[in-house]
């Protein structure tokens, strides 16, 4: 069994200023897997749980609170290393039940190893159905074979979780997870052409003929796409949190910076034309504070599909939106290395991890009844 602590988070604060102290002491341009370890060692990583449980699902805002304290301090790249092992990668894995997975589980958790999540295919993108990554599960073991391309955390992870068919076919009972020890014979792994998200530790990973003991499976053969579906909701809902930090920070920086640069006889922030579009980016951050607030219990507790979709467009498109206006704002002052472009660059992540927006707004149309009609107040006559 987990040797998981109990949370001991009596209020979302707490839990941030714990957060706060831990990461500290670590220098700004770390990455994420120095991060994450920060994290283990404070014991903080559970805090993201319902109970300190991993199995138990994400607590929404002790997740929240462990994003905001890693994005106030550190780069987008190392924020999404750590996002995509508290939302995704750390819920699949507590589904293995086996020691193996345990053990893996419990080093993660400890901040000693980090964990990649390996579901997207070289040769699918999205569409996890085409994916060609390959387990022929024996008796006696399973050999895995398949090609992973812009994996986060590949280059740090000790172990990688990946999605695998067992079957030929699109069906969606075809898909099975398997844990791969990252040091396993014919597991190969080079680092992403990417100096924006190096920090990520994102790579590519190859398996060449992989062979392993079957308890290395994690959870039931063929689930392995319902299992990605329901904790790929809870990325999501990471994200839109991750993007509301994001947006307050970038938005009181850019503030700050309007208020101290002259102009005439004020400054920048005197100009209304200046104040209309920051006060446009106001708003849209606070539109996406508002659906976070009313929909992470629908996703993290009830794995609503549609509102996880909705948030995930939502915060691609307000991220975007704040990012390029904040941008504009800066000026020439916004080019300087490791400047607000270079952020801006970064954070088109939103729009395309975890599902691109044209992605998930096919799932809004999809809905497009149950949403029209959840826009009706409760009693009023149709």
């Amino acid at each position: 069994m987990s040797t998981e602590a109990p949370s001991a988070v009596s209020h979302p604060s707490t839990g941030r200023q714990s957060a706060d102290a831990a990461l500290d002491a670590l220098p700004r341009t770390a990455g994420g897997e120095q991060v994450w370890a920060a994290l283990g060692r404070a014991g903080l990583i559970t805090r993201a749980y319902r109970d300190g449980t991993v199995g138990a699902g994400v607590d929404p805002a002790g997740l929240e609170g462990l994003l905001t304290a890693v994005d106030a301090r550190f780069s987008i790249a190392a924020t999404l290393s750590v996002s995509v092992q508290l939302a995704t990668a750390l819920p699949v894995l507590a589904a293995g039940r086996t020691p193996v997975a345990q053990r893996a589980l419990d080093r993660a958790l400890s901040g000693r190893a980090t964990v990649a999540l390996a579901a997207t295919d070289v040769t699918a993108g999205t569409d996890l159905t085409a994916l060609r990554t390959r387990v022929r599960i024996e008796d006696d073991g399973l050999e895995l074979s398949g090609e992973k391309n812009w994996i986060a955390n590949t280059t740090t992870a000790a172990s990688v979780l990946v999605l695998a068919r067992h079957r030929p076919g699109r069906h969606f009972t075809h898909f099975t997870w398997v844990l791969v020890p990252a040091d396993a014979p014919g597991v190969s792994v080079r680092p992403a052409d990417s100096a924006l998200f190096a920090d990520s530790g994102v790579g590519h990973l190859t398996l060449d003929g992989v062979r392993l003991g079957r308890d290395h499976v994690l959870g039931r053969t063929g689930f392995g796409l319902p299992l990605f579906a329901r904790h790929i909701g809870t990325e999501r809902l990471a994200g839109a949190q991750w993007g509301v930090a994001l947006c307050r920070r970038v938005l009181a920086d850019t503030r700050r910076h309007l208020s101290g640069r002259a102009h005439g006889e004020g400054t920048l922030w005197d100009l209304d034309v200046v104040r209309q579009r920051f006060a446009s980016c106001l708003l849209r951050a606070r539109e996406l504070r508002a659906l976070v607030t009313e929909f992470e219990d629908a996703v993290a507790v009830h794995h609503d599909v549609t509102a996880a979709a909705t948030l995930k467009a939502a915060a691609g498109a307000t991220v975007q939106h704040v990012l390029t206006e904040c941008g504009q704002l800066w000026g020439a002052a916004g080019f300087a290395t490791g400047g607000i472009q270079e952020l801006r660059a970064q954070a088109a992540l939103f729009g395309i991890g975890g599902g691109a927006n044209e992605v998930v707004l096919g799932t809004l149309a999809d809905a497009a009844e149950s949403v029209l009609d959840g826009l009706v107040r409760p009693g009023t006559p149709p």
